[in-house]
C-alpha cells in the first residue's frame, strides 16, 4: 500500500481546496487518470493519478482544504515506493504534539504576542473567541476576562463564521502577503480625456498609456527580489489585468502587450473573461505578470489605493471618469476627467520615478486618439 500526497501545484502555494472527486474507494485507476479537481491560486485544476492501482482510501472530502504534502489517496494494487514525485511531507510525531490543545506554540510571523493570563486564554477557548481579535483594556495591553466575555457577546449577535473558500481565500492570503512585504506608496493625479473620440475602448486606452509609462520609466516593469535586495527589470510587458467577479478577484495576464495591436489585445482579454466566467482559465494565464492594471471605473470610486502583488513593484489604478469643473486654456471649463492612482513599492521605485511614469501615462491618455 502507498499514499499519494498533494503535490506542489506551483507559485509556492501551501494548500488547495478540493472541488470534486472523480474516483471512489474501491475504484481501479490507471496512471494519469484524473483523481480529483482542486482550486488553488484562482484556478481549478485536475490532479492525475501517479500510478495504476486500486483506491483503498480517500483522505479528504469535497470542500476540505488540504495542505501540500498531506495524503490524498491510498493505493493497494500497483503500489510502489515512489508517491508520484510528490513535493512535501507528512506531519511528524513532534508536529502532532505541538498541535495538541493546551500546548502554546509561538508564532513565527511578525504579529505581536497577545498578553493574557492562562485563565483568560482558557475562557477564550471555551467561548470560541480568537484572542487576536479582542480589544485589550487591561493595564499594559492585557486581555481581561471582561474583554473576552464582551467579544463573545458580540460574536453571538453576529452571523455564524463563514470560512473563506476558493478564490476569496487565495485573494485574502495574497493581500496579506502583499501588505506584509511591500513598502507601498500611492501617488494620484487626473487625466483630461474630454477630447477622446466617441466609442473609445477605455481598457485598451489604459493599456496603451501604461505601455507609454513603461517606455518612459522601465524600472516600474520589474520584480523585486527581497532576499537579494535587488530588482529585475523585464524587457517585455506581461500585463496583469484585474477582473472582478462574484467569486472574487482574478488577474489574468496579457503577454507582451507592447508588441501587440489593440484588436489582438482586446480579443485576448475577451477570451480570458470568458474563461474566468466558466472557471476554466488555465493556471499559467494567471501567473508571471510584470505590472498590473486595475480599472475601478465601472464602480462608484474616484481614487483608489490598489495593492501591489509581489514580486511586482507597481500597479496602475483608474477611477470613474466624470465631468468636472477645471481650468482649461486660461478659462474655467467642464471637462471629462479620469482619476488615476499609481501604487508602487518604495523599496524599488523612487517617488520621482513614479511621478515620471504617471506623467507619461497621462500624456498618452490626453491624446484625442
Amino acid at each position: 500500500m502507498s499514499d499519494f500526497l498533494l503535490p506542489d501545484l506551483g507559485e509556492g502555494l501551501q494548500e488547495a481546496e478540493i472541488v470534486a472527486w472523480h474516483v471512489h474507494e474501491g475504484d481501479s485507476v490507471v496512471a494519469d487518470q484524473p483523481l480529483l479537481s482542486v482550486e488553488t491560486d484562482k484556478a481549478v485544476v485536475e490532479v492525475p493519478s501517479p500510478q495504476a492501482g486500486r483506491i483503498a482510501k480517500l483522505f479528504a472530502e469535497a470542500g476540505d482544504v488540504v495542505e501540500v504534502g498531506s495524503p490524498l489517496v491510498s493505493f493497494t494494487e500497483g503500489a510502489h515506493d515512489d508517491a508520484g514525485g510528490v513535493v512535501g511531507r507528512l506531519g511528524s510525531k513532534d508536529d502532532a504534539v505541538a498541535q495538541e490543545p493546551g500546548v502554546e506554540v509561538e508564532s513565527a510571523g511578525p504579529r505581536p504576542t497577545v498578553k493574557a493570563a492562562p485563565a483568560v486564554r482558557a475562557l477564550a477557548r471555551k467561548l470560541g473567541v480568537n484572542l487576536d481579535l479582542v480589544t485589550a483594556t487591561g493595564r499594559g495591553g492585557v486581555v481581561t476576562v471582561r474583554d473576552v466575555e464582551e467579544a463573545a457577546a458580540d460574536i453571538a449577535e453576529a452571523e455564524p463564521l463563514e470560512p473563506l473558500r476558493g478564490v476569496r481565500r487565495a485573494m485574502a492570503k495574497r493581500m496579506a502577503q502583499a501588505n506584509a512585504e511591500i513598502a507601498a506608496t500611492t501617488v494620484m493625479e487626473d487625466a483630461d480625456i474630454e477630447d477622446w473620440r466617441a466609442g473609445q475602448d477605455v481598457t485598451m486606452r489604459l493599456v496603451r498609456a501604461l505601455i507609454a509609462g513603461v517606455a518612459a520609466v522601465p524600472q516600474l516593469n520589474s520584480w523585486y527580489d527581497s532576499a537579494a535586495e535587488g530588482i529585475r527589470v523585464h524587457t517585455k510587458i506581461d500585463l496583469g489585468v484585474a477582473v472582478n467577479t462574484d467569486d472574487g478577484l482574478f488577474v489574468p495576464v496579457l503577454r507582451d502587450v507592447a508588441n501587440r495591436d489593440a484588436a489582438d489585445l482586446r480579443g485576448g482579454l475577451d477570451r480570458m473573461h470568458a474563461d474566468i466566467e466558466a472557471r476554466t482559465v488555465p493556471a499559467e494565464e494567471l501567473r508571471g505578470a510584470t505590472i498590473t492594471l486595475t480599472n475601478a471605473g465601472p464602480y462608484r470610486a474616484r481614487y483608489v489605493t490598489p495593492i501591489v502583488p509581489p514580486p511586482q513593484v507597481a500597479i496602475l489604478g483608474a477611477g470613474r471618469a466624470r465631468p468636472d469643473v477645471v481650468p482649461y486654456e486660461g478659462e474655467i471649463a467642464i471637462r471629462r476627467i479620469m482619476p488615476l492612482s499609481l501604487t508602487f513599492d518604495h523599496r524599488a521605485v523612487a517617488g520621482a520615478e513614479a511621478s515620471l511614469f504617471l506623467d507619461a501615462v497621462i500624456e498618452d491618455l490626453e491624446k484625442a486618439d
